[in-house]
């Protein structure tokens, strides 16, 4: 099976924030999750969201952008039915 170390960060980190506000934790274990979690994930890859609306550039935006779609990339390595609909690998 193939890595999935940046998945598995993004999804730590929205269950922190899912946490903060009483909100069940999402599992890659669930295809209802793994959906969720897709669908998270592209609204944060949409130009406003990854942008900060515009707010950030350079090396930051690239390692944002960079991890982003490595977490996406491992979503559809671990779950090929995954669809993405904005959004294209």
């Amino acid at each position: 099976m193939a890595s999935i170390f940046a998945l598995e960060k993004y999804v730590e980190q929205k269950n922190t924030w899912r946490a903060l506000f009483k909100e069940q934790p999402l599992s890659l274990l669930n295809a209802a999750d793994r959906k969720t979690i897709a669908q998270m994930l592209e609204t944060d890859l949409s130009p406003e969201n990854l942008t900060c609306d515009g707010e950030l550039r350079g090396p930051a935006l690239r390692t944002r952008a960079s991890f982003l779609n490595r977490v996406a990339l491992e979503l559809t390595e671990l779950d090929p039915s995954v669809q993405f609909y904005g959004y294209s690998l």
